[in-house]
């Protein structure tokens, strides 16, 4: 699982995995999404623009992503 630093208290799925490197662009982030292959704390979720917060989960193939606020 990796950790990733947010700024402020929220991330939009899309953005974060752009930012984890797990894609290289926002209309690869958007294919895997439509495809199911992004879940949120377990459970599959296609929307981009999903508000993702302190302590939240991705999964993405291999990469397991936890979303952790920077104080």
């Amino acid at each position: 699982m990796q950790d990733i630093e947010i700024r402020g208290d929220m991330i939009r799925l899309g953005q974060l995995l752009k930012l984890a490197g797990v894609v290289d662009s926002g209309g690869e982030a958007k294919a895997a999404l439509q495809e199911g292959l992004v879940s949120v704390n377990g459970e599959v979720d296609a929307r981009r623009g999903r508000q993702l917060h302190d302590g939240d989960v991705v999964a993405f193939g291999d990469d397991v992503l936890r979303i952790v606020a920077a104080n």
